[in-house]
């Protein structure tokens, strides 16, 4: 499987390093490679969108063109895991007019929504497809406020959406990629399979 992480900004070796976690458990492995510029993202399986600043993301890799291979590798029902600002960058409205939202979740979302820096948290949450609770790291996280009659909420924070799933596309508020465990990945990129510990 070869997994491409959006790499212009963000959380980089993190996703790696749980995307082929997430492989192993299944007896698979995962090359993943940084993608920085466009011609990747057609050859990817499956791709993540980190964290890290939403504005940014978003104007580099419309620079690129990454962003419309993003949209053809889910058009063809390939999986994405976008996580905080990646989350913000897929949805159909960043309400932000610096984001070029990409369409790509049927959400809507304000951005560090939860508070600054300062009140970043933690959390056991409940996620649909789980077993037992995840350990969730939010930091400057936004906040789902709508979603579409389409999109399944996999988990909530005092009653609102912190994961979604919308067709291929898995979308969290928090960072899964901050802990040592690789099942928000494994959900996002092995939904048909039960998900390993």
């Amino acid at each position: 499987m070869q997994a491409g992480v959006i790499a212009v900004q963000g959380d980089v070796a993190e996703h790696a390093a749980a995307v082929e976690a997430a492989a192993a458990a299944h007896g698979e492995s995962a090359d993943v490679v940084e993608v920085r510029e466009s011609g990747v993202v057609p050859d990817c399986d499956v791709l993540l969108m980190p964290g890290g600043e939403s504005t940014t993301i978003s104007r580099l890799i419309g620079r690129e063109g990454i962003d419309e291979e993003i949209r053809e590798h889910v058009a063809s029902g390939k999986p994405v895991l976008a996580t905080c600002a990646g989350l913000i960058v897929c949805s159909r409205d960043a309400k932000d007019d610096r984001v070029d939202a990409l369409g790509l979740v049927d959400v809507s979302v304000d951005r560090n929504a939860f508070g600054r820096q300062k009140d970043s948290f933690e959390a056991k949450v409940p996620v649909n497809g789980l077993d037992e609770p995840f350990h969730a790291v939010f930091i400057r996280a936004p906040l789902i406020d709508d979603a579409g009659d389409g999109v399944e909420t996999l988990a909530t924070v005092d009653g609102r959406p912190v994961a979604v799933r919308d067709g291929p596309v898995v979308a969290t508020a928090f960072h899964p990629e901050l802990t040592d465990d690789s099942r928000i990945h494994d959900l996002a990129f092995f939904p048909d399979r039960e998900v390993v510990a």
